[in-house]
């Protein structure tokens, strides 16, 4: 095995890992998968996205997309509206209790991350993240 080989693989294990970990902790405290969290997310950047753009970003497939916005839509915590200038183009927003649920999201992802880079040096966590913007 190449050094890139053993490089690539501890990165696609380390990625299952913490999102396996966040998806548990999500689900746990909030009755959120991480796929929902990561719509939830690009939805607030992005209100206009389209679900095949959103497949695209997240590396989901368009049905798993379709299926988790459905999902969404019947916990409440977004809300569709065809847009005004184009009947076809439909804006997906997050509800009040969307956006309350998404910051808890967002504080327990943190958290967790954060416990789990508090294992690293201030030093040793600069450098990582030097290292991953090179590859990204």
């Amino acid at each position: 095995m190449t050094s890139a080989d053993s490089i690539s693989t501890t990165i696609h294990h380390l990625s299952a890992r913490l999102s396996r970990e966040a998806d548990q902790i999500l689900q746990e405290q909030l009755g959120l998968t991480f796929s929902q969290y990561k719509i939830m997310q690009t939805i607030q950047d992005s209100p206009r996205v389209q679900q095949r753009a959103l497949a695209l970003s997240l590396g989901q497939t368009e049905a798993s997309i379709s299926r988790q916005v459905k999902l969404l839509l019947d916990k409440q915590l977004i809300v569709m509206r065809v847009n005004p200038h184009n009947r076809r183009q439909h804006l997906t927003q997050l509800t009040v209790r969307g956006e309350r649920i998404l910051g808890a999201a967002h504080t327990a992802v943190s958290r967790y991350y954060a416990h789990v880079l508090g294992q690293l040096s201030d030093k040793q966590q600069s450098q990582l993240s030097l290292l991953l913007g090179t590859i990204q």
